[in-house]
């Protein structure tokens, strides 16, 4: 239960916090490509509890993080580590789990035998 509510905080701050703390190249990134609407909260919970906790993702949250698109992704990732409140993390960790979340997310939408 507690990892929910640390993952429902880093949501909250995902979706809140980021646009005052996002550099100009990662914030005009999120406006041109609306990516704080594409992609639904549980999905979005789940994305990044499999990113800055150890998490899963279903199958049906990588299809909307695939979706939502690389681009989307990365500089959404990219504008929460630049929050203060995310300081004290190893940022190459992060970027590498993230990386690793959409290689995954890629395998297992392309991979229609598997079923979650």
């Amino acid at each position: 239960m507690a990892s929910l509510n640390v993952s429902s905080i880093l949501v909250v701050l995902f979706l809140t916090c980021g646009a005052v703390m996002a550099t100009k190249e990662n914030d005009q990134i999120v406006k041109e490509n609306n990516c704080e609407t594409k992609m639904g909260l549980p999905c979005v919970l789940e994305a990044f509890t499999s990113i800055f906790n150890a998490g899963s993702i279903s199958k049906k949250c990588c299809g909307e993080l695939v979706v939502f698109g690389n681009v989307c992704h990365s500089a959404l990732v990219k504008r929460t580590l630049e929050n203060p409140l995310f300081k004290d993390l190893n940022l190459a960790d992060i970027i590498a789990k993230s990386i690793q979340t959409w290689n995954n997310c890629l395998e297992l939408i392309d991979s229609p035998s598997q079923s979650t």
